[in-house]
């Protein structure tokens, strides 16, 4: 029991510590220049880390309204399709940003934008800062209530007190971003809407991750080294698509200067490494889906090993050449090759490919259509 507690508390450790990291990076580049290959490798791996963990719960059966019907939010499992289209999806988004862009208004497309991702960081802010608030206020008493309209369904307005103080933060934060656009509060709301995404997102199944990041390696390395559409589209958007790193101050005479790092270089390959992470806890029949479950993590501990170094990669070549990279160019097949080989040393090559969540997802709606017609 006492070497359980340990685990579990080292396990905790963990997930606070990566906390800890990201917002010392962000807090500290306020007033030193931390060299940006550590800043972005630490910030980028400390929220796949905490965004993985977050991702366990996708495990559990989803919480059920009234009516049996499973609540809005919960989970999103892509599809085979899905991972298919994505590519194609990605690249129509990002050459209609170019294209808009190009004969638009800048300021009024980025303040339309602003707003949009104001309201909606607003939230994800909320969401990701309330584990943290939780551990202070630790009431799960519910307020607030709980209604149905009639075609949007069911809003649950419910909050329990950390929420509530969660949620105003998020508030402040977003309406700052809104007003100021610093850098570090545009990396606030990109690193939220990644934890929730890393938190909410399940690829189905290591075939689907497979085919999704083939695909999206396609897509990053011909829209970075085949056209200017990437790096137009990523200097114009004054937007929490991306984080920022200081590479030099203001100064009376020139302006900061930012290395960038997009988001789904983040939550695409981190949706991958939270997949082997809910991989290793079914392996190892874990029955707690909670994020400090203590259980062998030999895929997950590679995938974000591996992750490290295709950042590093990236930000070599980086200076190397002085030029933008696609990171999914490095980041793919590090994830990929390593996850394969752990599966090849421990002889579990089927069992990764065979391993679904898919499956889950369907046999769920399956059991709400019967409850339905019951």
């Amino acid at each position: 029991m006492a070497k359980n507690s340990a685990e579990v508390k080292a396990v905790n450790n963990m997930v606070y510590g990566s906390y800890a990291a990201i917002f010392a990076c962000l807090a500290i580049s306020n007033f030193v220049i931390i060299p940006v290959p550590l800043n972005l490798i630490v910030t980028a791996t400390a929220i796949v880390y905490v965004g993985s963990h977050s991702s366990i719960k996708l495990l559990e059966k989803p919480e059920l309204n009234a009516d049996g019907t499973p609540k809005d939010g919960e989970r999103e499992v892509l599809t085979q399709a899905d991972a298919y289209k994505f590519p194609i999806i990605g690249s129509c988004a990002l050459f209609g940003l170019y294209i808009v862009f190009k004969f638009l208004d800048k300021d009024l497309v980025n303040l339309l934008l602003a707003i949009y991702f104001s309201v909606i960081g607003m939230f994800t802010i909320g969401s990701t800062v309330d584990p943290i608030i939780h551990k202070f206020i630790k009431s799960e008493k519910k307020y607030g209530t709980a209604f149905t309209l009639p075609y949007l369904g069911n809003i649950d307005l419910t909050f329990t007190p950390s929420e509530l103080v969660s949620l105003i933060l998020g508030t402040a934060f977003a309406g700052l971003y809104f007003k100021t656009k610093h850098w570090a509060l545009n990396n606030l709301m990109g690193i939220s809407f990644c934890v929730q995404g890393l938190a909410k997102i399940s690829i189905g199944s290591y075939k689907i991750g497979a085919i999704l990041l083939a695909g999206l390696f396609v897509y990053d390395v011909f829209w970075v080294f085949g056209t200017e559409v990437m790096v137009t589209v990523a200097k114009s958007f004054d937007g929490p698509i991306k984080l920022l790193f200081p590479r030099a101050f203001a100064t009376g005479d020139e302006k900061a200067q930012f290395s960038m790092l997009g988001l789904g270089d983040i939550v695409i390959p981190g949706i991958f490494i939270a997949l082997l992470l809910r991989f290793d806890a079914v392996q190892a029949g874990v029955k707690n889906f909670s994020s400090l479950s203590v259980f062998p993590k030999p895929y997950f501990h590679s995938g974000i090993v591996a992750y490290m170094l295709g950042l590093g990669a990236t930000v070599f070549v980086m200076y190397y050449f002085n030029a933008a990279q696609p990171a999914l160019f490095y980041l793919v097949p590090a994830c990929l090759g390593v996850s394969m080989l752990v599966a090849l040393v421990k002889k579990e090559v089927s069992v990764l490919f065979a391993y679904s969540e898919e499956e889950e997802e369907k046999e769920d709606k399956k059991s709400d259509a019967t409850k339905k017609k019951q």
